[in-house]
């Protein structure tokens, strides 16, 4: 193996999209799940510099500057979260 390679690379493909519709029930609810997911995880970063705490944080461990989009797939990957959709994000596509 040369230096600076691994053999599982990590990136936009991790976890892989196979894995995540495991999680949904299609590619349209695991990006509504997904998306919903990292704009609470951002929010409770927001609040936690202001000292507020209305949203959970992330499930997972994080690096320091990991996306929210990242960790919100991880933790559907990792079977943390349910995902249901609410009326609004099913009439939303008509």
């Amino acid at each position: 193996m040369a230096l600076g390679t691994s053999p599982e690379p990590q990136g936009l493909a991790n976890p892989p999209l196979d894995d995540l519709m495991n999680h949904a029930d299609s590619k349209y609810a695991l990006a509504i799940f997904a998306a919903k997911r990292a704009r609470q995880i951002n929010s409770y970063f927001t609040q936690l510099n202001e000292g507020l705490l209305q949203n959970v944080g992330p499930l997972v461990e994080y690096q320091n500057q990991e996306k929210p989009l990242s960790i919100a797939f991880r933790e559907i990957d990792e079977g943390l979260l349910e995902e249901t959709l609410g009326e609004d994000d099913v009439n939303e596509g008509n």
